[in-house]
């Protein structure tokens, strides 16, 4: 197993080496900014490495976290409060994922713009198209679709303001219903209620694949939920319930080399690789569960060898700034050019080192065992 001493210096060299010496307009862990060409703005990617600094500065004494989160956000929320590079009516539930750091922001502040700017957000919430079964569609682009990367996006922010809880119940709980598959536990991608996107199953509406990264992205939305709402209340025994059964699934698709495929449920398909950022975010997750006493001691043990096997297999360092490898840089449904939801597409996103989206949850997870 990998200790926590050897975690600890991987952490710190992304700390010194690639985080702090970022500038907020171009952060270096940004692999979709810096390939693609993308302009800086709002964006989830930068908000979920933000949320794993304050996840390391509540449990280290390294007090430059907190500065660097506060100075990048500074960069994106002007005097105001607004956020000028955010379009609310884009309806875009990865754009609220960074309301969560604007709330300890303004708690650990009492500056009035960040309470200004994580209104703002409330404000998108509020005006959110709806599918009929009441949950949020996951965009303005994608109309009447639910998609798993959701569930991480909006519902703990929703969980961390007031008088929400009922309605991120109806959600999950719709989450559970519609896109949970009875045999295997596990959870489809993506759910089309018109049952008319080619991605879409026109008998269910759901996507034909488990994508590894959309479980894992449900599992940490679990998680920070039940850690939010208290695992007594009924919505973290709702979120409890659920993340319980989604880590047992998983924990049955690990494969010998303590890894979680791209694909999980399909380890006979050629191509099918152990893809880390997926991986981290349910190591992130069931340590969590167990810390909150979720799970059990299984939960722990299947966490650990989750982040044992991708920091002794794909994290590869010669002193300098470690190399995280086998991060899928993205994958969605639909859209242009069209992604049709096979496995073969899944297969053929590309794979990239050291993006924010396996690098926040390393970090997470490696909160995760500091704070245990």
């Amino acid at each position: 197993m990998t200790t926590i001493k050897q975690l600890g210096v991987a952490a710190k060299a992304y700390i010194e080496g690639l985080i702090l010496p970022s500038d907020p307009k171009r952060p270096l862990w940004n692999s979709e900014s810096r390939i693609f060409g993308k302009p800086a703005k709002w964006n989830y990617i930068d908000n979920c490495m933000l949320a794993a600094l304050t996840m390391l500065s509540d449990c280290t004494d390294d007090a430059r976290l907190e500065e660097y989160v506060l100075r990048f956000t500074e960069e994106y929320v002007d005097s105001a409060g607004g956020i000028p590079t955010l379009n609310i009516s884009d309806h875009n539930l990865d754009n609220l994922n960074g309301g969560r750091t604007l709330i300890r922001l303004y708690k650990k502040t009492g500056d009035e713009r960040f309470r200004t700017a994580y209104s703002l957000l409330a404000e998108q919430i509020a005006e959110q198209p709806r599918l009929d079964c009441g949950s949020f569609w996951h965009k303005e682009l994608y109309p009447r679709q639910i998609w798993l990367d959701g569930a991480y996006m909006a519902l703990p922010f929703m969980a961390e303001l007031s008088g929400m809880e009922e309605d991120i119940r109806c959600q999950l709980g719709n989450i559970r219903d519609i896109m949970r598959d009875g045999s295997t536990g596990l959870y489809f991608h993506g759910y089309d209620e018109t049952r008319t996107q080619a991605w879409a199953d026109p008998q269910t509406g759901l996507s034909r694949e488990f994508w590894l990264r959309s479980m894992g992205w449900l599992c940490a939305g679990l998680a920070d939920i039940c850690g939010i709402a208290g695992t007594d209340s009924p919505l973290g025994q709702l979120s409890g319930e659920m993340l319980g059964g989604l880590i047992a699934a998983l924990t049955f698709c690990i494969t010998d080399a303590g890894m979680l495929l791209q694909l999980p449920a399909r380890p006979e398909l050629g191509g099918n690789y152990p893809e880390t950022s997926g991986t981290l975010l349910f190591a992130y997750s069931a340590l969590k569960a167990a810390r909150l006493g979720v799970c059990g001691s299984d939960s722990a043990r299947a966490g650990e060898t989750a982040l044992s096997a991708v920091a002794e297999r794909f994290i590869t360092s010669d002193g300098g700034v470690p190399v995280l490898r086998n991060i899928c840089l993205m994958a969605g449904l639909g859209g242009s050019p069209y992604r049709d939801g096979t496995a073969q597409y899944y297969l053929s996103e590309r794979v990239v080192a050291n993006d924010a989206k396996g690098i926040a949850p390393l970090l997470m997870a490696y909160a995760e065992l500091l704070s245990r």
